[in-house]
């Protein structure tokens, strides 16, 4: 992408509404756009990060064995009337009623429709277990909306839902999830780590929230600081194997690491002493497991193989894709601006041409364009008519993680400076050898497949 041809209405000053970083980066960043209190609109550069965002997730997904599907931002308010949940949400939930007087409501989660859904379709046993997720906006009509797409009002967020045979079973796949999200945000940059909640509205026994570690963050979190030393990396996991991804579980929940909600001040003391940190965190996903909790209430039932009617057990699983994107940017910054993850990065590189209108400048950097495109990359290529200063300021508040910045002098000596936005380190090199370099990094962040 042409930068002369891109709409990027980057910010020079602060905004004064914006409270936490990535309230005033998205907007100077021009990524986002209030349309109503905790209500944005996307605009390119943030809808490119989104998009990434939700990528990742799909193919996290489905590498899991779990089936994408969509489901409808309205719900008739009658299943979670069934249910008796209709009151559980107070004013959160926004009701209201078709031009027949029918009750609705914008749903902030799908527990009921997805079960409605199950029950109209699935009969037997052999038809489980079965894992049905999607991506979707919802509504949750906060009374104070703040910090952005932190909690806004309205979200996009992935929510799966397992149903199972037996509660061995559906906690498999409470530990399938797990693995999966695990590998979603290491993939993103992100170490978010699994911390013992609470069920609230949705309710369930076993809960964990998982969390990223920021000065912003809503939740006090407690946790022994060996359990940031975990990583999972790219190790193959069978998710078939119940061994496999219990041992997982185990690994990543074994030590000490509760949010508020949970925390029991006994067994904190006794992680060692040296250990015991106090923080706060930035929720970015939630895995559940509530046995037949709505199964029950709707008559979700399936014939077992002794050929008797039982209710199946279900648990919901949700990653926010919308409030990702500001955990990321809270994670990842500088007074300077954005510093994306290679993950989830909108463009791959930018090109910075110090010298528009020259024409062996321009000439290198349309090649570079070329070959960065050809590699498959999307490569953003300044070639605006402003001062070198303001270029760089835009390529480093958009946070790109590689830069390659051409001008006549170096281009005399046959060299380009490739930067890396995280470290701030630059190094000359050929234009080819810079091309070849970008494209063997992002080669290494290859995973899965497309959506």
């Amino acid at each position: 992408m042409r930068l002369s041809r891109y709409f990027l209405p980057v910010l020079k000053e602060n905004p004064s509404e914006a409270q936490i970083v990535s309230h005033r980066y998205m907007l100077r960043a021009g990524m986002i756009k209030q349309s109503a209190a905790g209500i944005y609109s996307w605009l390119p550069l943030g809808f490119k990060v989104l998009k990434k965002i939700e990528t990742i997730v799909h193919e996290e997904q489905m590498r899991a064995g779990h089936i994408p599907m969509l489901m409808p931002t309205l719900q008739s308010a009658d299943l979670w009337k069934e249910s008796g949940r209709y009151d559980d949400y107070g004013q959160e939930m926004l009701r209201i009623s078709d031009r027949h007087g029918r009750d609705m409501l914008y749903g902030p989660t799908n527990e009921e429709l997805i079960t409605d859904i199950f029950r109209s379709h699935v009969g037997s046993y052999k038809d489980l277990p079965l894992t049905l997720y999607h991506i979707q906006w919802k509504f949750r009509d906060e009374i104070r909306p703040r910090f952005g797409v932190m909690r806004g009002r309205e979200f996009y967020m992935k929510d799966g839902y397992n149903f199972d045979l037996t509660k061995e079973d559906a906690l498999h796949a409470y530990n399938r999830h797990l693995v999966s999200y695990l590998r979603s945000y290491e993939r993103m940059g992100l170490q978010a780590i699994p911390m013992r909640a609470d069920g609230g509205p949705i309710g369930g026994d076993y809960t964990h929230e998982f969390l990223v570690l920021a000065d912003t963050g809503e939740s006090e979190v407690f946790y022994d600081s060996a359990v940031t030393d975990l990583t999972f990396g790219d190790r193959a996991i069978d998710y078939d194997s119940v061994e496999q991804c219990q041992g997982v579980l185990e690994e990543f929940t074994s030590k000490y690491a509760r949010t508020d909600e949970t925390h029991d001040e006994a067994l904190f003391n006794e992680v060692p002493e040296e250990r015991r940190r106090v923080a706060r965190g930035i929720e970015v996903g939630q895995i559940f497991y509530f046995g037949t909790k709505y199964s029950e209430a709707l008559g979700a039932n399936v014939q077992g193989p002794d050929g008797k009617q039982s209710p199946v057990h279900m648990g919901s699983h949700g990653i926010g894709v919308s409030r990702l994107l500001g955990a990321i940017i809270e994670a990842s910054h500088d007074e300077k601006g954005i510093i994306w993850p290679e993950g989830v990065t909108p463009f791959h590189c930018g090109i910075v041409n110090l010298k528009q209108g020259d024409a062996e400048a321009d000439a290198a950097c349309e090649s570079l364009y070329e070959a960065l495109t050809a590699a498959g990359l999307e490569p953003l290529y300044d070639d605006r008519k402003e001062r070198a200063g303001g270029k760089f300021a835009t390529m480093d508040l958009i946070g790109l993680p590689w830069r390659i910045t051409v001008g006549p002098r170096g281009l005399k000596n046959g060299v380009v400076e490739l930067t890396c936005r995280r470290s701030g380190e630059s190094e000359e090199l050929s234009p080819e050898a810079a091309v070849q370099k970008i494209v063997e990094i992002y080669a290494n962040h290859q995973t899965g497949r497309g959506f």
